[in-house]
């Protein structure tokens, strides 16, 4: 009876350690550590043409600062650089990178019994960017505003400002 019952024990174990090392892969250069569970019911991937961007949310049972030290290291070996890093005690970790144009925000918080890690990611997908022509007419070519017309707002926002708004409008719920 013993045997059995050791057995469906490891079992059990085993099969519940493998599904909490379930990871995304929409973002290959964004590296996660072991021991984190995807919540899919809380994670959001958007694609578009020219667009992918995710707010994807994992939680283990880890400490909050040994995690944010260990996700800092994977991105810079990665290729991330690091822009800036922002804790307060009610809202936990927020980590900001940069990456060939690509945003990355991590928030790690902690929770009643799990520590929670969230990946806002915005990434312009190569495919929009070859379909620009290389050469362009001289009729497109625009003079550098002056510094007058820059404080001006344009009537279609940047990209830049559209991912910006994105992320906040994202992270604010």
């Amino acid at each position: 009876m013993k045997n059995p019952l050791c057995a469906v024990l490891a079992l059990m174990l085993l099969a519940t350690a493998c599904a909490t090392t379930r990871l995304r892969t929409e973002f290959d250069d964004v590296p996660l550590p072991t021991g984190l569970t995807y919540q899919p019911q809380r994670s959001v991937v958007i694609e578009s043409p020219s667009v992918k961007a995710a707010k994807l949310v994992y939680r283990g049972r880890l400490e909050p600062a040994s995690l944010g030290l260990v996700m800092r290291a994977m991105l810079e070996s990665n290729g991330w650089r690091h822009v800036n890093t922002t804790t307060a005690a009610k809202d936990g970790t927020r980590q900001v990178y940069e990456k060939r144009g690509n945003a990355l925000e991590v928030h790690i918080s902690e929770g009643l019994w799990f520590t929670y890690l969230v990946i806002g990611i915005s990434e312009t997908l190569l495919a929009a960017t070859s379909q620009v022509d290389a050469s362009p007419s001289p009729a497109s070519i625009r003079e550098t505003p002056s510094p007058s017309e820059r404080t001006t707002a344009s009537a279609e926002p940047s990209f830049a400002q559209r991912v910006r708004d994105f992320f906040t409008g994202l992270f604010s719920r």
